[in-house]
């Protein structure tokens, strides 16, 4: 599976502390902007919405 067009926050630091979120078929793909040949993790859909509903909530405070 080969990520559609990646993506960055534009909350991004200029420093590149940040990862790039690209498509893929059902679901996101995730990597490091430092480091992109180190390749990249997947999530099925609902993955990738319990992820961020987590993430917009709180529970990695």
């Amino acid at each position: 599976m080969t990520p559609g067009k990646w993506r960055k926050s534009r909350y991004s630091q200029p420093n590149g502390n940040c990862v790039e979120v690209g498509r893929i078929a059902g679901g996101a793909a995730v990597r490091d902007s430092k480091d992109r040949s180190a390749g990249h993790l997947t999530a099925t859909g609902t993955q990738w919405r319990a992820f961020l509903n987590a993430v917009k909530t709180d529970r990695f405070a």
